[in-house]
């Protein structure tokens, strides 16, 4: 019996299988070369976990800026707790070996879904009591709490504290649950760049040049003419004409970055655009692991997926853009909250401006630059995790510090969208006020016994003893 047949079916089969194994591998996004994951990859990382080479040397060994190119700017804004500097001198040579902080991937390894805890954590909950577990004979207010509590919401940070550190709860203690005046700063302008620096005068509809010499749709030029852009002399080839002077019907978020810079790149570095940052397909919320709306599974997410086609309406991108795709039970309270009947005030009453709040007050708020300009940080995910990273972005404009930290600890209310008081009491606030305090009754103390001692000693010479 010849056995070429078989020999050309094992070919055929074999190169069947090499071609999935090359199509796999190399597809932009194919689901195939998901097969080739060694593990299921975070909530952090899966919306890239194609682009293997984003994190991973050819050898699949992990590049060594791979996390600082992402995350570098947000540790050296957060001023670092644990910065790799600690662990590179040689005098902490002891810290290392319990605790290897020169490597990002020492604390969050990828692909180990097995052991991976919140925030991407793949070590065990204790690992600040490895070098911390004499804090209690420092620090009696510390003595016998849980070895796993010190990451506990409100208490502590591994790398960003900056709500947290102690001169700061010290400085809001005993503030009442809401503010005088509660509201958020004065939105400034969106940071723009004229391309061409030339004067740009208002626009009407009338002025509009896009090539088609009678526009099909005229609500397009309603709504453009309307708009932020026109008033500010923004034409149609503004947006529309590329650089290298081509018109196109459809655009990007390069077209919008080319005047918007802070914002679309505060886009990129977040959950919706982190995608199109590593040149991947847009986002659609059909890949979320959060609940999301049916009919809103298949959107892409670049920029006019909030701010509509030629209404760029920041009022609707606030709330209703959220909404249409969000399902997740906070995203569903929110219309039952104080907070939404603040935002339907604002949207009512001029003089209520800056007191509403809407989805984007909290998830994407008002940032003060270098210059002491106000823009919003379009990260929308920039204070998520650990959530008191939102208490001094956010929270502060409104609410005092124990408020906040009491209901950022309270899951049920966050679930429920604030929507009534907390049900916790984080003690923060109130052991660094005790510490402080006991503190500053040392230093009097000293201070009382050194002028007994200086007053004796003046009695003494006067004696003449």
């Amino acid at each position: 019996m010849s056995t070429k047949p078989q020999w050309l079916a094992w070919l055929a089969l074999t190169s069947v299988m090499v071609a999935f194994f090359v199509y796999s591998l190399l597809g932009r996004s194919s689901s195939a070369s998901r097969t080739f994951l060694p593990g299921v990859t975070t909530h952090g990382h899966y919306q890239i976990e194609l682009k293997c080479q984003e994190c991973h040397t050819p050898g699949m060994g992990v590049l060594h800026d791979a996390c600082t190119r992402c995350h570098g700017q947000e540790l050296k804004d957060a001023t670092d707790t644990h910065p790799r500097s600690k662990f590179t001198d040689p005098g902490k040579a002891d810290m290392v070996a319990k605790l290897d902080g020169r490597s990002c991937v020492t604390c969050h390894q990828e692909h180990v879904p097995d052991r991976t805890l919140a925030m991407g954590l793949s070590l065990p909950g204790d690992y600040c009591w490895h070098c911390h577990q004499d804090v209690g004979e420092q620090r009696p207010s510390h003595a016998g709490l849980a070895y796993d509590s010190c990451a506990a919401s409100g208490c502590h940070n591994y790398h960003d504290n900056r709500a947290l550190f102690e001169d700061f709860l010290v400085n809001h203690f005993g503030e009442p649950d809401v503010l005088d005046d509660p509201r958020v700063p004065a939105r400034g302008g969106a940071s723009t760049r004229n391309r061409d620096d030339a004067e740009l005068q208002p626009l009407a509809a009338a002025d509009q040049d896009s090539p088609l010499a009678d526009p099909t749709d005229r609500s397009i030029l309603d709504e453009w003419s309307a708009d932020a852009h026109a008033a500010a002399g923004v034409n149609c080839s503004g947006c529309h004409v590329s650089d290298a002077g081509v018109w196109s019907d459809r655009l990007s978020h390069d077209a919008c970055q080319r005047c918007h810079d802070r914002e679309v790149g505060g886009f990129l570095a977040g959950r919706h655009g982190m995608r199109l940052a590593v040149d991947l397909p847009a986002m659609s919320p059909g890949m979320a692991r959060l609940p999301m709306k049916h009919d809103a599974l298949h959107r892409d997410l670049d920029c006019t997926a909030c701010h509509q086609d030629h209404r760029f309406d920041v009022r609707f991108a606030a709330v209703d853009a959220c909404l249409a795709c969000h399902n997740d039970a906070h995203s569903l309270a929110y219309k039952e909250s104080e907070h939404f009947a603040l935002w339907e005030q604002e949207l009512n009453d001029p003089d209520a401006a800056g007191a509403g709040v809407s989805c984007a007050t909290c998830h994407m708020p008002r940032l003060k630059g270098p210059s002491g300009e106000v823009f919003v940080q379009h990260n929308q995910n920039d204070n998520l995790r650990p959530n008191d990273k939102m208490v001094r972005s956010a929270c502060d404009n409104c609410h005092g510090l124990q408020f906040t930290l009491d209901a950022l600890a309270d899951r049920p209310l966050i679930d429920a969208n604030f929507k009534g008081l907390p049900s916790t009491r984080v003690e923060s606030i109130d052991m660094a006020k005790a510490w402080a305090d006991e503190r500053e009754r040392l230093r009097e103390e000293r201070a009382r016994r050194r002028a007994q001692s200086k007053q004796g000693a003046a009695d003494t010479q006067r004696s003449g003893g």
